[in-house]
């Protein structure tokens, strides 16, 4: 069997990794000229930690990122709303690692070419269109650069791992439109600071209208400072926006209009404006998902990540939950007689857990612990059992955890 990834990102780079293991062959056609270090600081939990684990990527992880130690809700004004140990440090089998998300699909990218060869990652091709019958699929590429044909290749499977933008879903959801928005534009970036707390704390922070997220992603250049990432979301349209800004996708941001926001946040033991000040370079990406899809998989065609299911970075789910769909559909496609009835069980197991947290997302996950709290206590408390008690707080955040597949149950099992 040969299996077709279209997208060279963190699902489709894990996926090839995972069905080399299997001894299922797999080629990665990556639109982009090349395998580039971009983005900004993700953290990628227990539960994908553990697929991670299964393909010895954790030595390779370590050398680059930072062990995941604690995190804390704080309201705007720096009190503390809930704190829990994490990873390893909260009883897991299995660490969480803050990383830069560019550092982590190389990571794995650089596992791909020493595994499966220098040919197994083809990039600066682009889909330009595919077709099955019964015996597999053709997917025709063109040359992203230049716009002239490039190859015609076969395999029996085709997976469509391209991302919020992918021409896969597209092909099956001609009448899609664009992403959906709720109005929240996301400012991100990340510089060597100071380290806070344990140097592996994580802080989230805010309430209903502003959110911040703030965690070291790597060493820094001496023991006391840390690659820091900031993340501040701010609404700034009607939440019944549909459409986001055409001219805001991944753009690099100005300084002048996030530093202000920056202003508002007050963070024990951190300088939330001089950090944003101090950073070279921000990017701004507006906070969108879509609606979940009634199905992924068609023939011998399915989708994966985000382009089977993008949803809002709230939870830390978004490379996790890419992770978790590669090693559904590689154990699906080892195990199964034939390739269509191998997708069929990967969309039947993965697609109603992944429109769960879509759906819960967009109430904001297990942040949402600080937005009802703002809700009550807009000024700040005293005392926060005043406010929720730990049976309502331990609710929320405790129960995303569950639905969402990383509660500790789950991944020690």
């Amino acid at each position: 069997m040969t299996v077709l990834i279209v997208g060279g990102g963190i699902g489709g780079l894990t996926l090839a990794l995972m069905l080399h293991r299997k001894g299922i062959r797999s080629v990665v056609y990556e639109q982009a000229p090349q395998i580039r270090e971009v983005g900004v600081g993700i953290n990628v939990l227990p539960h994908a930690i553990k697929e991670l684990a299964a393909l010895d990527l954790l030595p390779a992880l370590d050398a680059v990122a930072l062990r995941t130690k604690e995190l804390i809700y704080i309201n705007r004004l720096g009190q503390k709303i809930w704190a829990e140990p994490r990873g390893l440090d909260g009883g897991f089998d299995y660490p969480q690692f803050s990383i830069h998300r560019g550092r982590l699909q190389k990571l794995v990218h650089d596992a791909v070419i020493e595994r499966l060869g220098p040919d197994a990652v083809r990039t600066g091709l682009r889909l330009g269109g595919f077709f099955q019958d019964e015996g597999g699929v053709t997917a025709h590429f063109v040359d992203s650069r230049f716009g002239k044909s490039s190859e015609t290749v076969r395999g029996e499977v085709l997976v469509g791992a391209d991302g919020i933008h992918s021409v896969v879903r597209r092909y099956f959801y001609p009448e899609q439109g664009r992403p959906s928005w709720q109005g929240v534009l996301l400012w991100r970036g990340a510089t060597e600071w100071p380290k806070f707390l344990t140097g592996r704390s994580m802080y989230i922070g805010g309430g209903m209208g502003a959110k911040l997220a703030l965690y070291p992603i790597a060493p820094g250049s001496t023991p006391e400072t840390r690659l820091t990432n900031w993340a501040i979301g701010i609404r700034v349209a009607d939440p019944a926006a549909t459409t986001p800004p055409v001219d805001s996708w991944s753009r690099t941001g100005r300084m002048d209009e996030v530093v202000p926001y920056a202003a508002r946040f007050k963070v024990p033991g951190v300088d939330v404006e001089a950090l944003v000040r101090a950073t070279p370079t921000c990017w701004e990406y507006p906070m969108c998902d879509r609606d979940p899809l009634p199905r992924w998989s068609f023939g011998r065609v399915t989708l994966l990540g985000d382009a089977a299911h993008p949803m809002y970075p709230v939870g830390s789910n978004g490379a996790a939950q890419a992770i978790l769909d590669a090693r559904c559909l590689s154990d699906m496609l080892a195990r199964s007689e034939h390739p269509m009835l191998a997708l069929s069980l990967y969309e039947e197991d993965r697609l109603p857990k992944t429109a769960e947290i879509v759906r819960l997302n967009r109430t904001g996950g297990p942040e949402r612990v600080i937005d009802e709290v703002e809700r009550r206590a807009p000024s700040g408390f005293d005392y926060i059992e005043q406010v929720m008690s730990p049976a309502e707080r331990d609710m929320i955040v405790k129960g995303y955890a569950g639905k969402a597949g990383f509660a500790l149950t789950q991944v020690n099992r």
